[in-house]
């Protein structure tokens, strides 16, 4: 516990090399030029100046933070809605409403309509997003636009239309596309995002009471596609360290499924797999167990970071009760986060159980919220590719497969990590389906092709 704390405050000294107000300052610079780049800078200034505050309890640099989030977010169409609901929890009596730049005073001016549209509903038509309303849709009510953030090397197709829906975000899925979301972005504006890592071919049309978007050349031509193990794809820096981390092991056996299956033996498998592929390729690869061992879940960031890994990949196998043994099934990754999702917290805790006896909540909950936050933008992404790369592989072979998405989570063992650090689900040993896949031979090479595919992608986009 003692080397816990020391650990933490050697932390906190490194990340503060740079003042906080010099990085404030820095940042409302930035957002006084008219240059997007900039812009985007003062955003990433200000969410860094954001994590500072959560890790040293700095109230004031907290509520200057969040006032930079929102009105540099607003300006670059950004979602910051948390932060913005955020920030007016820190101000009951007064919200805060982010300035409106020229360009949006504009296009507010052209969106004087009452907003009597209603979604009804959004699908897709092959390559096609169909977007249906109540009503007629006039030319006036929808706003397109798009944006690029040089740093993140990310594209943003915004589509703001004058209208609203009746139930939650909804997220859409696409192989070969980062994420697709529909919401609420405020009381007269339904906003669309197609969000990707490279550039795509967008066009649309007003067919009556519905928006058609059309998505062109989704299969990018730097895509990693699964590749035969051994054969290594061009232009990815292979002189790195990577850490796999088969969960459980031992005394602890973690989910027992399907006709007794151990979630212990089938990640170990896997692990060990990724390995052979990872090494194949030419990465340095460790392995925080490679036999039925009990590992102590400190001890294993501990090992990937003496090893001065560039990731850490935690396999894992997910279970649910009997009731609900047939229904719920797919392959999900998480990266660390004090995440409010019950589902999430539900799976960390089946995940945290074996090795937290010795910390109270506390401790437990304030170095979940602080240790490796410098790292959950890079987890997030390194999640997306690991995602991305093993659902493009298993889907060749196996059908049904299901892609549950990339959460956020609050898991022990990515805890501590300096680098990148993702936890995968690779499935739940408590579907029948699913567990027989698992203990597959072809169905783990598979799993494990794409992984490595996804950390290939990964180290080729950062």
């Amino acid at each position: 516990m003692i080397r816990i704390v020391v650990f933490f405050f050697i932390f906190i000294t490194a990340l503060h090399a740079l003042s906080d107000q010099e990085i404030l300052k820095r940042a409302d610079g930035f957002m006084k030029t008219p240059n997007k780049s900039n812009q985007f800078r003062a955003y990433n200034d200000y969410k860094n100046l954001y994590l500072r505050a959560l890790m040293t309890d700095n109230k004031r640099l907290k509520l200057n933070a969040l006032k930079g989030i929102v009105s540099s977010g607003e300006k670059l169409h950004i979602d910051v809605s948390q932060y913005s609901d955020e920030l007016s929890s820190l101000h009951p009596k007064s919200v805060y409403k982010a300035p409106t730049s020229k360009a949006n005073k504009t296009t507010n001016k052209k969106l004087k309509i009452k907003s009597t549209h209603k979604l009804k509903s959004i699908r897709w038509k092959n390559d096609r997003v169909v977007i249906s309303f109540d009503k007629k849709l006039r030319n006036n009510q929808i706003n397109y636009f798009t944006l690029y953030d040089s740093q993140k090397k990310e594209y943003r197709y915004i589509f703001d239309i004058h209208a609203s829906m009746l139930t939650s975000s909804q997220t859409l899925r696409k192989d070969g596309i980062d994420k697709i979301k529909l919401a609420q972005f405020n009381t007269n504006t339904l906003r669309f995002v197609i969000q990707n890592s490279y550039k795509l071919k967008i066009s649309f049309k007003k067919d009556a009471k519905s928006l058609i978007i059309h998505i062109k050349n989704v299969t990018k031509s730097n895509y990693i596609a699964p590749t035969p193990q051994g054969i290594v794809p061009k232009s990815v820096d292979r002189n790195k360290i990577i850490v796999i981390d088969a969960g459980h092991g031992g005394k602890d056996p973690g989910a027992v499924g399907y006709k007794k299956y151990r979630e212990k033996v089938v990640v170990l498998q896997i692990a060990q797999e990724l390995k052979k592929v990872l090494h194949s390729r030419g990465y340095k690869v460790y392995m925080t167990r490679d036999s039925d061992k009990f590992v102590k879940l400190r001890s294993r960031t501990h090992y990937a970071n003496k090893k001065r890994a560039d990731l850490f990949i935690s396999i894992h196998a997910n279970a649910v009760g009997k009731k609900n043994a047939n229904k719920v099934h797919g392959l999900e990754c998480y990266f660390l986060d004090k995440s409010r999702s019950s589902r999430a917290k539900k799976v960390a805790a089946s995940e945290n159980r074996a090795d937290l006896s010795d910390m109270g909540f506390y401790g437990k909950d304030t170095l979940l919220s602080t240790l490796n936050s410098h790292n959950i933008v890079a987890a997030n992404k390194l999640a997306i590719d690991l995602q991305r790369g093993a659902l493009g592989s298993l889907k060749k072979s196996f059908k049904n497969v299901k892609d549950a998405g990339v959460r956020q989570g609050p898991f022990w063992v990515l805890v501590g990590a300096q680098m990148p650090a993702v936890l995968v689900e690779v499935g739940f040993i408590s579907n029948p389906t699913e567990a027989k896949r698992l203990v597959n031979r072809k169905y783990q090479k598979a799993m494990a092709l794409g992984l490595a595919n996804g950390v290939e992608r990964y180290f080729r986009n950062n």
